[in-house]
């Protein structure tokens, strides 16, 4: 299939503009020299069976089971979902509800892991020869890893990868941005593992059926970028590095997409709509793994970081691992954070339970002192503009606010609520320092309450109604019943009586006593 346009879209030497956006300070130094290092098994771990969006997975194991590394604990449930697999071997002492890595700490499903300290493998999934595989074998194998977005959004990847049968796709974009401040997983990644990481581009490729693979890499990642200058084809589909600017949130897929090839994705659509599909760097390289050598995603690299820690690093953790551990393995804290973040600082949510585990989608582990996080005292709004020209949507998230504020949702929604990208912007450039977009997630959680009240309402409409229908039905069947009873009754009865009345018996004609004299 040939796509005469692609290559219009994507000038090496071309730029487009994008709005908005914020230029934070990166403090990348941190932890950017730092190579990856492998974290040791710790004692429990805790896997949750909701780590990506979509229906949580379905347990597969019980307390007191013994299970083996790589073993699958949780079955994906649903189109969007995703398998839980074992991340070492031990002994199953929970599958109850622990704390969500996330603000509300709220219990979720979770199978809790005694590690044995063996780490003794199972039967590992059936590896593929991706230059011979369908493009069907390699997004059901990538299924089978349970492998998501690893840059944050955690979108199942096999969804993505069959996007082919809908979208006339021509382009895959590898977003090697990690325009986070403080995050460097990534860059490490690309640096020391860029060969893997090409190969598992061309395997998705391959899956896509696209044309052409362009890997983004912000012009603050200078090793990384030439790690992956190396390759110019990956599975001999052609492979070119694009450096784009360093600017926050560079990382948005719409974005990257819109700097790249000048076009916007529309609202509410996707960028296959424009024939681009997006995949984070580290996701490459969880499929590479799945893909060659039957691994499921049992690991991540993740950045601790944060003057608050004493030893910043990139850290390869076994899913499931405590936050705590991980301070602890990075000699723990310099000083007592003021804020504790999974994630990035701009979109990270905080957390108060360090105990929570590392998922599929924590790139990072901030600690962070009072120096670092900006100032908690919120101010009126002066309706200065700063966030309104920082927002990358187009947005006016000051309207936004004083609509939700008022409680007018529906007001709210109608100036573009649901297009916000939560980015963080708006409330990084505020002046009063308003809360604006955790006023936001606010707002979207108390539509998606409300749309999920009125759509659990129509579907009790919907099933009284059909419940009525039924009823009625049944009624209608029963009537109509009685009625040919009724007639079958009074048809009997008619023939009965214009039946001639039937001959005597002959015993009757015979006079008693004898014959006649």
């Amino acid at each position: 299939m040939s796509f005469p346009h692609f290559a219009a879209l994507f000038r090496p030497s071309q730029f487009f503009g994008i709005r908005g956006g914020v230029h934070p300070e990166t403090r990348k130094h941190l932890s950017s020299e730092s190579p990856i290092e492998d974290m040791p098994i710790p004692t429990l771990l805790r896997v949750p069976l909701q780590q990506h969006i979509g229906a949580e997975a379905e347990p597969l194991v019980r307390r007191d089971d013994l299970v083996v590394k790589g073993q699958l604990i949780g079955r994906a449930r649903g189109p969007v979902s995703a398998n839980i697999h074992a991340p070492t071997s031990g002994r199953v002492i929970a599958v109850g509800h622990f704390a969500a890595p996330h603000p509300s700490g709220l219990p979720i499903p979770t199978i809790t892991i005694r590690t044995d300290g063996q780490d003794s493998w199972g039967p590992r999934l059936g590896r593929l020869r991706p230059e011979n595989a369908t493009p069907e074998e390699i997004a059901a194998k990538v299924a089978e890893a349970g492998i998501v977005g690893m840059g944050g959004a955690t979108f199942p990847s096999a969804v993505k990868l069959n996007l082919r049968a809908k979208y006339d796709l021509h382009t895959l974009v590898i977003n090697g941005a990690e325009c986070e401040p403080y995050l460097t997983c990534d860059d490490r990644l690309m640096r020391e593992r860029a060969e893997e990481i090409a190969d598992g581009v061309g395997i998705m490729a391959r899956a896509l059926g696209v044309a052409q693979i362009v890997v983004a890499i912000e012009s603050n990642k200078a090793e990384a970028i030439s790690a992956m200058q190396r390759f110019d084809r990956a599975l001999d589909i052609p492979l070119r590095v694009q450096v784009v600017p360093t600017q926050y949130p560079m990382g948005s897929e719409k974005h990257l997409v819109k700097i790249l090839t000048g076009r916007e994705t529309p609202a509410r659509a996707l960028t296959a709509d424009l024939g681009v599909v997006v995949h984070n760097a580290a996701t490459a390289h969880a499929v590479h793994l799945a893909v060659r050598y039957g691994e499921p995603l049992l690991s991540r690299v993740v950045t601790v970081s944060g003057r608050a820690v004493r030893r910043p690093a990139n850290v390869r953790v076994l899913i499931g691992t405590p936050v705590s551990e991980v301070i602890a393995h990075c000699d723990g804290y310099a000083e007592e954070p003021d804020r504790l973040l999974l994630g990035g600082p701009m979109m990270g949510q905080p957390i108060q339970n360090p105990r929570v585990p590392v998922v599929k989608g924590t790139s990072g582990i901030l600690a962070l002192t009072r120096a670092e996080t900006p100032g908690l005292d919120t101010m009126p709004c002066i309706r200065c503009g700063r966030c309104a020209q920082a927002c990358p949507v187009g947005l006016t998230p000051f309207e936004l606010n004083a609509r939700i504020q008022s409680e007018d949702l529906e007001g709210a929604g109608r100036i573009g609520l649901l297009d916000c990208i939560t980015c963080g912007c708006c409330s990084f450039t505020c002046p009063s320092n308003i809360p604006l977009v955790q006023t936001i997630h606010y707002a979207k959680g108390k539509l998606a309450e409300a749309e999920g009240r009125r759509h659990q309402q129509e579907e009790t409409k919907r099933l009284a109604a059909a419940r009525k229908a039924r009823e009625e039905a049944a009624a209608e069947a029963k009537r109509q019943m009685m009625a040919k009873r009724k007639a079958e009754m009074e048809a009997r009865k008619q023939r009965e009586a214009a039946a001639p009345p039937p001959p005597p018996p002959a015993q009757a004609m015979a006079q008693p006593g004898g014959a006649a004299q």
